[in-house]
């Protein structure tokens, strides 16, 4: 029984990796998008967010979630770290 479940400790560690890892590349993605569009400021993004909403708030929208989402990645970073520590002394009290 402790067999199976220090593998699935392992397996949920290494499935966090990877979603850590997905994670940052949408950040990435996310962070050059926001460089491109701020650049340019095309119309068209004026009228996503609606009437009356201008660049500097755009800004402020778009930089305000960058921060949360990078805070949500950073406490599921943690979250990680502790399952890889937690499956490695698993598997020292096998063998």
């Amino acid at each position: 029984m402790d067999e199976i479940f220090a593998k699935k400790v392992r397996a949920a560690a290494v499935a966090g990796w990877w979603t850590l890892l997905i994670a940052y590349c949408l950040l990435l993605i996310e962070w050059i998008a926001y460089l491109l569009i701020m650049a340019k400021q095309p119309e068209g993004i004026l009228c996503l967010f609606g009437k009356g909403v201008t660049w500097p708030e755009i800004r402020t929208i778009w930089l305000w979630a960058l921060v949360v989402f990078d805070l949500g990645v950073a406490m599921m970073l943690f979250v990680v770290i502790w399952l890889t520590l937690w499956a490695r002394q698993l598997a020292k009290k096998q063998n």
